[in-house]
C-alpha cells in the first residue's frame, strides 16, 4: 500500500486529507510540524509527501531544502499553502518539489496532483544526486551562486570541468521543471538529424555532455541546430573536460561552433578542490543505495570518512560512487572501517580486485550481476565516465554495454558526467 506523509499544522487540514486519501486506499500519516516530518523522514521513505509551506516551527521551504541537502529528497514533495505566491512556488519547486497546490484544495486536483506524483516517486527514487547535495564548500558555493545568474537566461552556456565532477547536476540546476530534457547518450545524432533534437527539447534544455569528443560532422550538424535555439525556445547546455580553445588552436574544433557554444562559460570544481564534502557526498551516496535495497544496511566509520576525504578523486564524483558502490556491495559488516576503504581505493591495482571479495551467500545469477556491477563501475570511475572509452576497455560494442548498464540499473544518463 502506497504511503503518503501529511505535514500540516492545522488538524482540521491534516484529519481532512487523512480521511480523503484513505478512502482512495492510500495509508496515510500524519506530521503536525516539520520536526515531526523530519523525524518520520529519518525512520522511513514515504511514497509521497503533502507539505504545508508555512508552519510554526520551520517553514516547508526550509525543511524541503534541508532534505534535499541531506540526499533524503528521494520521494516526490507537492507544497500547500493558503496565502502561497508565485516566488514561493517557483523556488519549492527549484528546489525539488513535484508541484504545488493552493488552499482550500479542490477534491479533484488535489486526487489528480497525488496520482501524477505517485507516478513520478519511482522514477525520482532512482535520481543522482543534486547540486543542492553537491556540498557547501566556498566553491560549490559560489558555483552555485554563478548559476543563478544564468538560470534565467536562455543563450548557450558551458560547463567546464574534470570528468565526473557535477556538470550534470550543473546543467540539472538550471533546467526549468516540468519542460522538456533532452540528453542524447550518443552523439551520432548530431550528424544525422540535429533538427530533431532542437524539436524534442522545445521550450526545454537540450544538454550534451562531452562536446569536445564530437567529429566534425557532429559538430557541423551542432552548428545547424544552435541557428535554430531562439525559434524552438530551447536552452543548449554543453559540458566539456578538455579546453574547447586548444582544440580550436589545433583544428580539432570549429571555431564558429565555439563562439556559440561559449558565449557563458562556468567552470565545475573538482571533487579535490572541495574535499571537506567529500564526508558527507559519501555518507548520501550510501544513504542512496541502502534506501533502494542495491546493498544490505551499512554506516562508514569516522575514520573511514576521513580516508575518503583525504584520497584526491581523480575520476571524481564518478569515481567516489564507484567507491562507495563496492564497498556497500563487499563489506563484511555494517560498519565500512578505515580497513575496507584502504582495500577498496585505488592503490596499485586494489581496485581491480574488489569483484573477487563479494559475498558468496548469493545465487549465481545475483553474485554474477552483483560482480558486473562492481566491475562496470570501477571502468566507468577509471574513464571518467567516458563510454566510448570503457568500450574499448571492457571489448564490448557500445550499444550492447549500453544494453548491459541498462539491465544492471546503472544509469549513466543521470549518474555520471560522460
Amino acid at each position: 500500500m502506497l504511503q503518503i506523509l501529511v505535514v500540516d499544522d492545522e488538524i482540521g487540514i491534516r484529519e481532512l486529507l487523512s480521511e480523503i486519501l484513505g478512502d482512495e486506499g492510500y495509508q496515510v500519516r500524519l506530521a503536525e510540524n516539520a520536526a515531526a516530518a523530519r523525524a518520520f523522514r529519518g525512520q522511513t521513505r514515504p511514497d509521497l509527501v503533502l507539505l504545508d509551506i508555512w508552519m510554526p516551527d520551520t517553514d516547508g521551504i526550509t525543511l524541503l531544502r534541508e532534505w534535499a541537502s541531506a540526499g533524503l529528497l528521494t520521494m516526490p514533495v507537492v507544497m500547500m499553502s493558503g496565502h502561497g505566491t508565485i516566488d514561493t512556488a517557483v523556488e519549492a519547486t527549484r528546489l525539488g518539489a513535484y508541484d504545488f497546490l493552493e488552499k482550500p484544495i479542490a477534491l479533484q486536483k488535489l486526487l489528480a496532483t497525488v496520482g501524477r506524483a505517485l507516478k513520478h516517486g519511482g522514477e525520482q527514487m532512482q535520481a543522482a544526486l543534486s547540486l543542492a547535495s553537491l556540498g557547501r564548500a566556498p566553491l560549490v558555493v559560489e558555483l552555485k551562486q554563478r548559476l543563478e545568474r544564468v538560470i534565467n537566461l536562455r543563450a548557450p552556456l558551458l560547463l567546464a570541468g574534470e570528468p565526473g565532477c557535477g556538470i550534470e547536476l550543473a546543467a540539472r540546476f538550471l533546467h526549468r521543471r516540468n519542460t522538456p530534457w533532452v540528453a542524447p547518450e550518443n552523439h551520432s545524432v548530431l550528424a544525422e538529424s540535429p533538427l530533431d533534437l532542437i524539436n524534442q527539447a522545445r521550450d526545454g534544455t537540450l544538454f550534451l555532455r562531452e562536446v569536445a569528443d564530437l567529429s566534425k560532422v557532429e559538430q557541423k550538424g551542432l552548428l545547424l541546430a544552435t541557428s535554430k535555439l531562439e525559434r524552438y525556445n530551447v536552452r543548449l547546455v554543453s559540458g566539456a573536460s578538455r579546453e574547447l580553445a586548444e582544440l580550436v588552436a589545433h583544428g580539432a574544433f570549429d571555431n564558429r561552433l565555439y563562439s556559440v557554444l561559449a558565449a557563458i562559460a562556468i567552470r565545475v570544481p573538482s571533487l579535490r578542490e572541495h574535499r571537506e564534502d567529500v564526508p558527507d557526498i559519501a555518507n548520501l551516496m550510501l544513504s542512496r543505495l541502502v534506501e533502494a535495497r542495491e546493498t544490505p544496511p551499512r554506516q562508514f566509520t569516522t575514520a573511514a570518512l576521513n580516508a575518503l576525504r583525504n584520497h584526491d578523486w581523480p575520476g571524481n564524483l564518478a569515481q567516489l560512487e564507484s567507491v562507495v558502490r563496492s564497498l556497500g556491495l563487499t563489506c563484511a559488516s555494517e560498519q565500512i572501517s578505515l580497513e575496507e576503504v584502504t582495500r577498496v581505493l585505488p592503490q596499485g591495482g586494489a581496485a581491480a580486485r574488489v569483484g573477487n571479495d563479494l559475498p558468496l551467500d548469493l545465487t549465481l545469477r545475483d553474485a554474477r550481476d552483483a560482480f558486473e556491477r562492481v566491475y562496470f563501475d570501477y571502468h566507468i570511475a577509471r574513464e571518467g565516465g567516458n563510454i566510448s572509452r570503457v568500450a574499448d576497455t571492457v571489448g564490448l560494442e557500445r550499444t550492447h554495454l549500453y544494453r548491459k548498464l541498462k539491465q544492471l540499473g546503472i544509469r549513466l544518463a543521470r549518474k555520471n558526467d560522460e
